[in-house]
């Protein structure tokens, strides 16, 4: 690759994050929130005015698109923030060459392509962790409260049960509670919500750390600018993606061998459960 080539997707990456840039978020961000209330203002109108035949057209016409804004605003922001993350890593992965040789960061372009490689294989690896950890994490919290707050609400619901106000929907909630508390309860038990955020939350960590490892090259596997030898010194900077490829491999293969060993276990467990309650 030629100066001017690189060049020219350095100029790239900058017009694609100056086209997200937080001046243009922010202003979409404030047309959005002036979309929104716009809806609920024709709405309390057209509460207010239920004969006025034109009120609802407006308030589908500002609905649509504040929903427009929304879906754009929300794309903006993710490309804003893949932007920048790409512009992260490539700062990381010529950061070491940079130790390597100073006055020839140029030369070193396929090395620093490689590593920017192996690191956007990482980076990907992390992000898809980081959305099972929060994904598992949420659903649990949620499905936790959820049984605590429906199993605290039936004593006071047979209460109002018993002072007859008249209501016969009432007369259900003290059943309907507990039976969604004991489906809800019974949701948590059965997957294992809270390992997967935990088993994630430790890829992370452990893959992240393994990043800055090889970003700093503080490591014997990933340290190459002690080398005084040119040649030796490429070898072992390709030695050192190589090693660090491994090393996340091998990270993931844990955590989805761990994942295939807990679910396992778990099937083996229910099916001795259920064969000793029939022999019972």
């Amino acid at each position: 690759m030629t100066t001017s080539e690189i060049a020219n997707l350095d100029q790239k990456n900058q017009t694609a994050i100056s086209a997200s840039s937080p001046e243009t978020l922010s202003l979409l961000k404030i047309v959005e929130y002036l979309s929104l209330a716009a809806v609920v203002g024709v709405g309390i109108l057209a509460i207010l005015f239920r004969d006025n035949q034109i009120i609802p057209i407006w308030e589908a016409g500002f609905l649509s698109t504040f929903i427009f804004l929304f879906l754009t605003n929300r794309q903006s922001i993710q490309n804003s923030i893949n932007a920048a993350k790409q512009v992260d890593i490539g700062k990381k992965a010529e950061l070491y060459t940079c130790l390597l040789d100073p006055n020839n960061a140029w030369e070193n372009r396929p090395i620093n392509q490689a590593r920017e490689k192996a690191l956007q294989y990482s980076q990907d690896l992390i992000d898809d962790y980081k959305n099972t950890r929060e994904t598992a994490r949420n659903i649990y919290y949620t499905f936790q409260m959820a049984t605590v707050i429906l199993s605290g609400v039936t004593p006071i619901l047979v209460l109002v049960d018993k002072l007859e106000a008249g209501q016969a929907w009432l007369k259900w909630l003290p059943v309907i509670c507990p039976a969604i508390a004991s489906i809800v309860a019974s949701i948590v038990t059965s997957f294992p919500f809270q390992e997967n955020w935990i088993s994630a939350n430790t890829t992370v960590e452990l893959l992240e750390a393994e990043q800055e490892k090889f970003t700093l090259g503080v490591t014997p596997a990933y340290r190459c600018y002690d080398v005084t030898d040119e040649v030796q010194r490429q070898q072992q900077a390709k030695m050192a993606i190589e090693n660090f490829i491994n090393q996340v491999n091998n990270i993931h293969l844990k955590q989805v061998q761990g994942s295939g060993e807990g679910q396992i276990k778990e099937e083996r467990t229910d099916q001795n459960q259920s064969s000793e309650s029939n022999q019972g």
